[in-house]
């Protein structure tokens, strides 16, 4: 392998210090901005997104500044097809999607890679918060946590192959968010202050109903509100408004608090419960990615986080066939919610995860 990368640069200060940081190791560098969609066809204000004008701009300057080219490239296509898309029928069919964790396997190291190999680059790097070794012993790459826990990406990441895995670097998986900031200063980035994102790129107010009635131009049915044994209890305002464990924005009056429990689309009905009814004890994934074995061959003791930012759970994990495992927990966990992804641990390295189904 050479020593030519390319650095996803979104305007962001984590990734312009990534490329910093290459350009300290040797490597030669090419600088990368994704266009993943048009603010105007998402029905966000231009100034609102990661793929802003500004955020181009601000990239392009840190590249500049480090002496590397700088390239836009047009993936609104692929994020259209494999990020907008299936996050709309996961709202549509009751199901609560992570558009991040889609984003970076289907974009950030599928297209991207494909597009380093025609540049004849090596590596892919980005600015994500997590670490990469090689075990030795069994020939595999590892996935661990970010050093920084507060910023820790793995639980995004644990979709990514030990090809992908190969090739990428994550400069940052060491460091802290203030020493990160404190390089960009010293450096002077234009984006040394800049705050970080916090939303769905695409849907920076978090208003994700609104967003999905803009971008498909549909509006979803009212239809009732439930409760477990089926008796009616209002009208809700479309299925794609509510997800498991939802309790704000209900819009009842009720004689106790109750949450979201399940979203029914073939019925077009939203079960509710009390907060004690939303614990599960067992979950089934698919679409499964495991990273230190290509298979479970016994059930293997380890824990699990249901939503990124969920604590880890103890739990026993069995894989069903190729594609599909069971998780059993020691503690039952709340609001498990389909469309989600499960992810295990052992200790600070990625095992892999799947789809909550």
């Amino acid at each position: 392998m050479n020593n030519k990368a390319i650095i996803a640069m979104s305007g962001g200060v984590d990734s312009s210090v990534a490329a910093y940081l290459m350009k300290e190791r040797g490597y030669d560098c090419i600088g990368v901005t994704m266009k993943l969609f048009y603010n105007e066809d998402a029905g966000v204000p231009r100034e609102q997104s990661c793929c802003s004008l500004e955020d181009t701009e601000d990239a392009r300057s840190v590249a500049r500044s480090l002496g590397m080219p700088h390239y836009v490239f047009n993936f609104s296509d692929k994020f259209r097809e494999c990020v907008i898309d299936r996050f709309v029928y996961s709202y549509e069919n009751g199901m609560t999607p992570n558009p991040c964790i889609d984003c970076n396997k289907y974009l950030k190291f599928d297209k991207m890679f494909l597009r380093a190999r025609e540049l004849g680059c090596s590596y892919v790097v980005t600015g994500h918060y997590a670490r990469i070794e090689y075990n030795e012993k069994t020939g595999r790459y590892i996935l661990k946590k970010g050093a920084d826990a507060n910023k820790d990406q793995s639980y995004v990441l644990y979709s990514m192959t030990q090809e992908q895995l190969m090739h990428t670097i994550f400069p940052l998986g060491g460091m802290t968010k203030d020493e990160i900031r404190a390089i960009a200063e010293k450096n002077g980035f234009i984006n040394a202050k800049k705050r970080d994102s916090q939303d769905i790129c695409f849907v920076p107010d978090g208003k994700y109903a609104d967003f999905i009635e803009r971008y498909t131009g549909r509006t979803y049915p009212e239809g009732d509100f439930v409760d477990k044994n089926g008796n009616v209890l209002g009208r809700h305002r479309g299925i794609i408004r509510y997800t498991v464990g939802q309790r704000k924005g209900l819009g009842l009056a009720l004689p106790e608090p109750l949450y979201v429990s399940d979203v029914d689309p073939a019925k077009n009905t939203v079960t509710l419960a009390k907060n004690s009814e939303l614990f599960s004890s067992v979950l089934i994934a698919k679409n499964i990615n495991l990273i230190p074995v290509e298979k479970i061959a016994s059930p293997v003791r380890l824990s699990a986080k249901v939503r990124y930012r969920h604590p880890e759970a103890a739990a026993t994990v069995t894989q069903l066939d190729a594609d599909t495992i069971k998780v059993e927990f020691d503690t039952p966990q709340r609001a498990v919610t389909r469309g989600q992804a499960v992810v295990l641990y052992d200790g600070d390295a990625v095992f892999g995860g799947g789809t909550i189904v």
